[in-house]
């Protein structure tokens, strides 16, 4: 057996010579002075030298180790040179493939037999909480803390559900790129969601108080952002659809001659078609937003017009007006219910509009136009109730307020 003093004290000879450690792993002292570590061993009769490091870079107790795992490997029918070259292998090609292009790859893969709508969706999420942490890292060398610090700023925001799902989608990314060759472990497989994200709760969408609308109204007409960004949250307050819901719609979804949005069935949560009866007010919008978008099919293409704009720009555009953790996109629909519900609306009719009930795919095709009549009118009266909300905004030095009249 070798010992550090006598590895130190080894001179350079005219010929290289071994100095033995046991069971093939030996010191090998070449004319110029260097220290080599070498593992003699046969694998299928056939015999092997495999190199394990130069001393003292790799010091006694190091060589050791690894020879030790070399001799588990082959104890299991593993030639460790062999796995030794899969591995180099594995990471050259994996080197330069960033988490971006494995993960676009996976979702090309992914999506087969996916609705339309939940694969642009996941993909708009990879695009906007993922991509900008990980997206240019090579993947394999993504570690496990980088996916907790990508998840944990996703919570700040409050978008906790995205958090999760973000966090979920990674691992399958993982996943993909391991079966591929890409990647040689999967950081997110030792950590749940629960070791990172608070729990779940039932509870309702940051939203304003009913009081508190007209001033978000004139806020909205007087946003100083991208003009699409503001007739985006126009049409949520009018429509109070969901925000993917309206996000993603293209153009040829509204009828303008008969005043009405017909959403499909593949676009919406509860998986059935959705009629939107358009008022006097949506219509302008609309018409409004057209001369801007019309060209691009989509009502609201993003800053590349091949894709849709993000889920967090409505969220984004509430923060900088101030109504951070005071109000969402989504909250509009809260707002709603709350009010025609308060003004005695038929609940029902209401149900229908938020597309709230989950019909069985006998009755989708018929229930979704189910009191039609009753809900465009319902519909004009919320635009209407909205523009009146808007007029008890007063504008003073550049800021909405109540006029005291009407507090």
């Amino acid at each position: 057996m070798l010992s550090d003093v006598a590895i130190r004290k080894a001179k350079a000879r005219v010929k290289a010579y071994r100095m033995a450690d046991g069971r093939g792993l030996y010191l090998l002292v070449t004319p110029a002075g260097g220290k080599l570590w070498r593992f003699k061993y046969r694998f299928q009769k056939q015999e092997k030298l495999m190199a394990l490091g130069k001393y003292p870079d790799v010091p006694l107790l190091d060589a050791r180790e690894a020879h030790s795992a070399a001799r588990r490997l082959l104890a299991t029918g593993i030639d460790p040179m062999a796995l030794r070259k899969q591995e180099k292998t594995a990471l050259a090609s994996a080197h330069g493939h960033s988490f971006r292009t494995v993960a676009l790859e996976w979702w090309d893969h992914w999506r087969t037999g996916k609705s339309e709508r939940h694969a642009v969706t996941t993909k708009t999420r990879l695009e906007d909480n993922v991509f900008p942490t990980l997206g240019a890292r090579p993947i394999q060398a993504i570690e496990a803390p980088e996916l907790v610090a990508m998840v944990k700023a996703i919570e700040k925001r409050g978008a906790l559900d995205v958090a999760r799902r973000a966090f979920q989608t990674t691992g399958q990314i993982f996943r993909y790129a391991i079966a591929h060759g890409l990647a040689r472990r999967n950081p997110a497989a030792d950590i749940r969601p629960t070791d990172l994200l608070k729990p779940s709760e039932t509870v309702n969408f940051a939203r304003i108080e009913a009081n508190d609308l007209p001033k978000l109204l004139q806020d909205i007409r007087e946003y100083r952002g991208e003009a699409t960004t503001r007739l985006a949250m126009d049409l949520m307050a009018l429509t109070f659809l969901r925000t993917s819901e309206l996000i993603l719609a293209p153009w040829n979804e509204i009828d303008f001659e008969a005043e009405r949005w017909d959403i499909p069935a593949a676009r919406m949560k509860m998986k059935t078609p959705h009629i939107v009866p358009l008022s006097r007010q949506a219509i302008e919008i609309l018409k409004a937003l057209k001369l801007l978008t019309g060209h691009t099919g989509k009502l609201f293409p993003g800053a590349d017009p091949l894709k849709h704009m993000s889920n967090n720009t409505i969220l984004f555009a509430l923060y900088r007006m101030g109504y951070k953790g005071e109000m969402t996109g989504h909250g509009f629909r809260g707002l709603a219910a709350t009010i025609l519900n308060e003004h005695d609306f038929n609940s029902e009719h209401v149900d229908l509009q938020l597309a709230h009930m989950k019909r069985n795919t006998v009755s989708a095709a018929y229930n979704h136009a189910k009191y039609l009549k009753q809900r465009a009118h319902m519909m004009q009266w919320w635009a209407d109730y909205l523009d009146e909300q808007r007029a008890k905004a007063v504008v003073r030095d550049g800021t909405s307020q109540l006029a005291s009249a009407e507090v």
